[in-house]
């Protein structure tokens, strides 16, 4: 009698095996752009399943150390990483993960030319993905505020597809007072001789490796408060490889994203250069951090998309009760419903970056800029919160095998769970969508574009579910007008259901114009079957404290995310 071996699941190629981006990207794309980039996307494609993966799975079975002294007992606070994590470095330089943003080749379209790759390299980076996020932020920023020295070294740096010129950047904004409220920070810039330097503790800072940072810190004399600080720019290390001014305390043993090596830092003295002048440093950040938000909601997707393709293909090697989990009934049941969280996040993130495309070509209206200015926090909350609810219902599809260690499938999860923390967790985001309502005027231009959409719906058999989200347009705006001008305790309270209600009730309209296109040039059923699942469920849910109810009066199923 021979003994059985389960097959674990295989990667195929990850651009190939993805119907949504493709039919994405044929919708979105003229055809002679889409001829010209897909042979790269093909390319990627079967990388992130080969020597990228590897090298991922190699960076993570070595993670980053602390080497505080040398032999000798000098102070070098060195960080050493595997040569698998420099090889990822010089592979997303080559690709040009940065760049493709900033030559705008395809003008407003290269940032989803650029977040496509993203998307595709995201799940097999070993979280390098996260240095190239802050490195993105951080060319926008000294693109925006940099003088003319640091727009021709430190952005030409960030943006080059050479591997021997590229830098990557860190964003050191989280101190001991905490993390989201920035007010509190401590960090003190004195002007020494001319020149200022930097002197505090950053609590939590990722890819501290990378060679410049952007940071906030408040003037010597300088008011309190969020208005009183100044953003700043530093190169980590002078001419001869030393740290300038800063000390390693520590590594962060961290649940998830283990190859990515993040410290704790005390900052004495460290020389750093004003951008964009003095005060005003939220402001001038946040186009770091919008940026930052957009990758993680990127990342958010690209994660679920990997947990479903490992879950599907182990479905059909996976023999149960005589036959593959792909056939048994209740498995397939609940794998759709996985594809329907990732068709809804994939549509919601790519519309995001389709606007940030054109607001950096300018070609964006001011209701457009409104609405990306709502959108970015909505999506980075909720495709977080979707992120490690698939990961979570993935790992259960491996049974036994998803709670093992040395399969790799846990680490789907203990990565997910980062989403929903960094760049703002999803209560302060949910907080953000009501500024962005109160004081960008966000909500008309949502319920425009939104309605807008639903107008460009024809398919007949579409109609009804086109009513029924016109039905959540309508609740949205009548929860609006009740909160309308308030700032009072529950109005706060219910911020994070109404902003989920928001990213529900207008990823329904981005899946009814996707399923649209879908049956008018592909009679393509499976989005219309994501669309009718999505719109089963109630969209919208009442306020807390203001009679919490779900659109249509029942629950008719629960999204992932939660309440």
């Amino acid at each position: 009698m021979s003994e059985f071996f389960q097959s674990g699941p295989e990667l195929g190629n990850q651009y190939l095996d993805d119907a949504l981006l493709r039919a994405y990207l044929r919708r979105t794309l003229p055809p002679a752009v889409l001829a010209e980039l897909e042979p790269d996307f093909r390319r990627l494609g079967a990388r992130v399943a080969g020597d990228i993966l590897a090298l991922a799975e190699a960076a993570e079975a070595e993670p980053p150390r602390h080497v505080p002294f040398d032999p000798w007992g000098r102070r070098i606070d060195d960080i050493a990483t595997s040569d698998a994590w420099r090889a990822l470095d010089r592979i997303a330089a080559e690709e040009g993960l940065v760049a493709i943003g900033y030559e705008r080749t395809h003008g407003a379209l290269s940032r989803v030319d650029q977040f496509v790759r993203m998307y595709l390299f995201g799940p097999s980076s070993a979280t390098y993905n996260c240095p190239l996020a802050m490195s993105d932020g951080a060319a926008r920023a000294l693109e925006l505020y940099g003088s003319d020295e640091l727009r021709a070294t430190a952005l030409q740096r960030l943006t080059t597809r050479d591997p021997d010129r590229f830098w990557t950047s860190g964003q050191w904004m989280t101190e001991r007072t905490g993390g989201s409220d920035v007010s509190g920070t401590s960090t003190i810039a004195r002007c020494e001789r001319g020149a200022y330097r930097l002197y505090g503790t950053k609590w939590f800072t990722s890819a501290t490796t990378a060679q410049m940072a952007m940071t906030l810190a408040r003037i010597e004399g300088a008011g309190p408060g969020s208005r009183g600080l100044s953003l700043f720019y530093l190169d980590l290390r002078d001419t001869a490889g030393q740290l300038r001014g800063i000390r390693v305390n520590r590594l962060k043993d961290k649940l998830g994203t283990r190859a990515l090596p993040t410290a704790e830092l005390t900052l004495d003295g460290t020389p750093a250069q004003l951008v964009g002048g003095e005060g005003d440093g939220v402001r001038k950040i946040a186009s770091l951090f919008n940026i930052t938000r957009i990758h993680n909601a990127c990342a958010a997707v690209a994660g679920m998309r990997r947990a479903i393709a490992l879950a599907r293909d182990y479905a059909r090697k996976r023999i149960v009760f005589g036959r593959p989990l792909a056939e048994q009934p209740l498995h397939v049941e609940t794998l759709a419903e996985l594809e329907t969280e990732h068709a809804a996040a994939f549509l919601l993130v790519f519309r995001v970056v389709e606007l940030l495309g054109r607001s950096e070509c300018r070609e964006a209206s001011p209701d457009e800029l409104a609405l990306l200015r709502l959108l970015t926090p909505i999506a980075k909350l909720y495709t977080a919160k979707q992120a490690v609810a698939v990961a979570s219902e993935a790992l259960e599809a491996f049974g036994g095998a998803g709670y093992i260690e040395d399969t790799g499938l846990p680490r789907l999860l203990r990565d997910a769970q980062v989403l929903s923390i960094w760049e703002g967790t999803t209560n302060v985001l949910s907080l953000d969508v009501l500024r962005a309502i109160e004081k960008d005027g966000a909500f008309d231009p949502f319920m425009a574009d939104l309605n807008a959409r639903l107008d460009r719906v024809c398919a007949p058999r579409l109609a009804a579910m086109v009513d029924d989200v016109r039905a959540s347009g309508r609740r949205l705006a009548a929860q609006h007008g009740d909160a309308a001008g308030r700032e009072d305790d529950a109005t706060q309270a219910g911020a994070r259901a109404f902003a989920y209600s928001l990213a529900r009730t207008y990823m329904a309209s981005l899946l009814l114009e996707h399923a649209d296109w879908e049956l008018t040039e592909h009679a393509n059923e499976h989005a219309v079957a994501a669309a009718e699942r999505w719109c089963a469920r109630g969209m919208v849910v009442g306020m807390p404290g203001r009679g919490r109810r779900v659109e249509g009066g029942t629950d008719r199923g629960q999204h992932l995310p939660g309440e």
